[in-house]
């Protein structure tokens, strides 16, 4: 009796184990069904009427580019394009033909997408067209049934708003090519562009920012019932530059009234560049909505060479405003003094050469001061003799000749600064006194650019600090660049004694640029003329007295000049180049004379740069 009972009980205990076991199990699958059934109902009911849930990837809107007062120089504008999914298409050939009865769609842009969709996985939309109206979106929406396939997208588009006025600086972006597309997902997506040139290029990766998803419903015809879900993306960083815009547009017109020619100001203390204008220049804006081949032809054809940045990728002989670097190449290496006097008769003659000097005349008895005031070639062909191109060649890389300077854009080229290794390397030869001579008044092999000939001047004039030039000053909060510079060890009294034959260059009754100089007194510059040869002029020529005008365009002497103002307390640099525009004095000092007056009024270096504020 007692075993029957016992096993009644343990038969009990079972039963209630297994009969929670089974209750547990219907409450879970209760659960799902209820949660199938009332949350995930409408999702599954519209699935069930052949609906689809699409997941796609949404393009990060690019960050801004602006100036030193937050002005923006790169923008995005929204954008409307027509797509095609090719795995949604029956007849690809055919949705695209269809598309012409509704806008304008040329047979070539046809061709290009099929050829792009023959590239692209199958359920990847490839942009047909861009920069849609609103009224060929609302004729594409309406006609969506009868163009399988096919949808409108809502994107962003890059703008320019200074246009050719900051061209070279900002650069331009433009499609993904093969070559580019490589881990980065979001590069796969329609329309999307990246930076080719400029601070778009150089900036690419912390402007382009992170991509986002979004899931949504799409119905039987492809079109976009809801969004269900969303993860936004992330905005790319802001870039702030140290450009004044307005100083940038003043510039860019002055140099365009020249046929070709290149300016840069910058900050003779901290180095940040306001303004780097090339003339001629071209409208960025082309490149983000397409570019034709035409289009593209006419600007490779152009003798001005529109696409190149000349103010860092050009590459000149400095004429005689390399003079400074000779005279400090003398002076530091105690080879001459400020009292010491050579006589110009208008030509110098070493062995069985004759090197002439720029006035027929010649300029009398002169020192260094004069001999800088009046741009005279034979004090300097004197003095060269006796120092030699290895001191001279390493007193211009010391004052920022000839070796890139790490500036802000990859389209900055070195120049070149020669001496008796360089010339035994490159042509196996000896170096020769006679090029030397030449090379003292900056012709024969030496070649800078516009921005080197400013850091020259900067660091000649700025009590001998080591500056270098630079652009950006933030990306996104981040300080990309502190100002303090070393000093070099260069003799206060021979930069002073620079410095005030610079002045008398443009303030003396006998100097160069004096027909240049700025009456206010409070903004008074000085500055240093330059005349670079194209080609050697002949005996014939000479006797005959051939003009620079004479010639023909491309055989004139490129016009330089480097200055400073105000003569007081100098802040701001300025170099010009105006390819084959005569001599300094005639062209390119009247145009520095201008930019720096417009810098002085505006005066940038008063304002902070402005720091991206966060919410």
């Amino acid at each position: 009796m007692k075993k029957n009972q016992d096993s009644a009980k343990i038969f009990t205990r079972r039963s209630f184990v297994i009969g929670a076991l089974q209750v547990s199990c219907l409450a879970v699958l209760g659960g799902r069904l209820a949660w199938l059934q009332v949350s995930q109902g409408a999702r599954y009911k519209t699935l069930s009427d052949k609906n689809r849930i699409n997941i796609k990837m949404l393009a990060p809107s690019r960050g801004q580019i602006v100036d030193r007062f937050g002005v923006p120089l790169a923008v995005n504008n929204q954008n409307f394009r027509v797509l095609i999914i090719p795995e949604q298409a029956d007849d690809i050939p055919k949705s695209l033909r269809a598309l012409q009865n509704f806008i304008e769609i040329e047979e070539e842009q046809i061709q290009k997408v099929l050829k792009q969709v023959s590239k692209t996985p199958k359920f990847v939309p490839v942009e047909i067209k861009d920069d849609l109206s609103w009224e060929d979106v609302a004729r594409i929406e309406v006609n969506l049934p009868d163009l399988p396939g096919l949808s409108i997208g809502v994107g962003e588009i890059r703008a320019y708003p200074y246009g050719i006025s900051t061209a070279h600086i900002v650069g331009y972006v433009s499609a993904v090519s093969k070559t580019e597309v490589h881990q980065d997902p979001v590069l796969t997506l329609p329309g999307f562009k990246i930076g080719k040139t400029g601070v778009e290029k150089r900036f690419d990766l912390d402007m382009r920012g992170k991509s986002g998803n979004a899931e949504v419903e799409v119905n039987v015809i492809g079109r976009e019932v809801r969004e269900l879900k969303r993860d936004a993306s992330m905005t790319g960083k802001r870039v702030a530059l140290t450009i004044d815009g307005e100083l940038q547009r003043f510039s860019q017109n002055r140099l365009g009234q020249e046929k070709s020619a290149s300016a840069v100001i910058m900050d003779a203390h901290t180095g940040a560049v306001y303004s780097l204008a090339s003339s001629p220049s071209f409208d960025p804006n082309i490149f983000t909505k397409g570019l034709s081949a035409a289009m593209w032809e006419e600007l490779l054809a152009d003798p001005g060479h529109p696409l190149t940045n000349k103010a860092i990728a050009g590459q000149y002989p400095p004429g005689s405003t390399f003079k400074m670097v000779t005279a400090m190449a003398a002076l530091e290496a105690g080879l001459i003094t400020s009292h010491q006097t050579s006589f110009c008769p208008g030509h110098y003659e070493y062995g069985t050469d004759r090197f002439h000097c720029w006035k027929r005349g010649g300029h009398g008895t002169v020192n260094l001061i004069d001999a800088l005031t009046q741009s005279c070639d034979v004090y300097f062909y004197e003095i060269s003799t006796k120092v030699g191109i290895d001191k001279i060649a390493a007193m211009a890389r010391k004052l920022g000749l000839g070796e890139k300077l790490d500036f802000d854009l990859k389209e900055e080229r070195p120049g070149l600064i020669p001496d008796k290794g360089w010339k035994m390397g490159r042509f196996g030869e000896v170096w020769r006194p006679g090029e030397t001579i030449v090379a003292s008044i900056g012709q024969g092999y030496i070649q800078t650019t516009p921005l080197q000939l400013a850091v020259m001047t900067a660091r000649l004039i700025n009590g001998g600090y080591a500056v270098k030039p630079w652009m950006t000053g933030y990306v996104g909060d981040q300080l990309k660049v502190d100002p303090k510079w070393p000093k070099m060890d260069f003799n206060k009294w021979h930069l002073d004694l620079i410095t005030k034959g610079m002045n008398r260059v443009v303030n003396h009754e006998k100097g160069t640029a004096h027909g240049s100089k700025i009456e206010e007194s409070h903004m008074q510059m000085g500055g240093k003329t330059g005349t670079a040869q194209v080609r050697r002029i002949t005996m014939k020529q000479r006797a005959e007295g051939v003009l620079n005008a004479d010639l023909p365009w491309k055989s004139r002497h490129h016009a330089l000049f480097v200055g400073y103002a105000p003569i007081h307390k100098p802040r701001y640099v300025c170099s010009v180049v105006v390819e084959h525009g005569g001599g300094g004095s005639s062209s390119a000092a009247p145009l520095a004379r201008e930019l720096l007056v417009e810098a002085q009024k505006r005066d940038p270096a008063a304002t902070p740069l402005q720091v991206e504020k966060r919410a």
